[in-house]
């Protein structure tokens, strides 16, 4: 599985979702692998920090943004503000 198909699946995802939803990182695993997802988690979160670094996605932490270096525990992605 490359990068810019994870990359891609996270984007379609809150894409769909909107921009007042968010997805978790779990979504985007599942959307990949189906019952192999756990596998696919850190390939994911990896992912969603170069998505977030290129300001394409926004990284919520207990529902604020956080920087992309400060992704850590339990996080949600949501499409950038710039993008809507």
């Amino acid at each position: 599985m490359t990068d810019d198909a994870v990359e891609q699946a996270i984007m379609e995802l809150v894409l769909a979702a909107g921009p007042e939803k968010s997805i978790s990182p779990e979504d985007a695993a599942r959307h990949l692998a189906g019952e192999a997802w756990r596998s696919k988690k850190t390939l994911v979160r990896l992912a969603a920090i170069r998505l977030a670094s290129g300001e394409k996605i926004e990284i919520l932490r207990k529902g604020r943004k956080v920087a992309p270096e400060d992704a850590r525990g339990v996080i949600r992605l949501r499409i950038a503000v710039a993008l809507t």
